[in-house]
């Protein structure tokens, strides 16, 4: 089983969002400024996911892709799929909390996956979770790690005196949009286990459509052949 490289993600992550910096730090301003206005806020959610999707394939990023009127398409699947999430999510705390973590970090991609593969939404949180077998506890050391970073780089700019709360503002926005190219490369990952995980499956639909073929047929002659002695 493939594993995630933590260090390479990152790193992947980091080169992107140093290439791309100006486009995702539009977008991310853009983002924030709208995120408060409703219905609005809706459309440039689902259009950040779909950035994501993208700067994991290593897409050149359009800023203002959160305002596409295609972002408003299948939103009740969205909502669906959220709420799935955050209810199972919510369960999953009552079970000492440690099961809430693994559940979180497991449906993690489904939202992805919903938008990307065209999946329906219990479709998506289960792709989600059969990708992700193996790995969560990678996913959670590449959050802990590039959480703890800018934990630390905040911290050290809001120690300088008057201006240092807006440094720390500043900085946390510009990692903001490291962290998000390191979920795109993440998604990059995971989207191909999960194309290999339904391409089995349709593979595994067929051979059985397939196998069934004959039994069908011989049903039918079977038929016929009584039919045709009856006459």
């Amino acid at each position: 089983m493939e594993k995630l490289d933590i260090k390479q993600t990152i790193k992947d992550g980091v080169q992107y969002g140093l290439k791309n910096f100006l486009p995702l730090l539009l977008m991310i301003i853009l983002y924030v400024v709208t995120v408060w206005i409703p219905w609005i806020n809706v459309g440039t959610t689902i259009g950040l996911y779909k950035a994501i999707i993208g700067i994991g394939r290593g897409e050149t990023i359009n800023p203002t892709s959160i305002f596409d009127k295609e972002n408003y398409q299948n939103i009740s699947g969205f909502f669906l799929l959220m709420g799935l999430v955050y209810i199972g999510t919510i369960i999953a705390m009552f079970f000492m909390f440690i099961p809430a973590i693994v559940v979180g970090i497991a449906w993690s991609f489904a939202i992805y996956f919903y938008i990307d593969k065209k999946v329906s939404p219990l479709k998506a949180i289960q792709l989600s979770w059969d990708s992700t077998y193996g790995n969560k506890w990678r996913i959670f050391f590449v959050g802990l790690i590039c959480w703890f970073l800018i934990g630390l780089i905040c911290g050290i700019l809001g120690c300088i005196p008057k201006v240092g709360g807006v440094f720390s503002a500043i900085a946390m926005i510009v990692c903001m949009a490291i962290v998000i190219a390191v979920e795109g490369v993440m998604y990059d990952f995971f989207s191909k286990k999960a194309d290999t995980i339904l391409a089995k499956k349709r593979g595994h639909c067929c051979k059985k459509e397939e196998e069934e073929e004959p039994v069908v047929e011989t049903i039918i002659e079977e038929v016929v052949k009584e039919v045709d002695t009856e006459a």
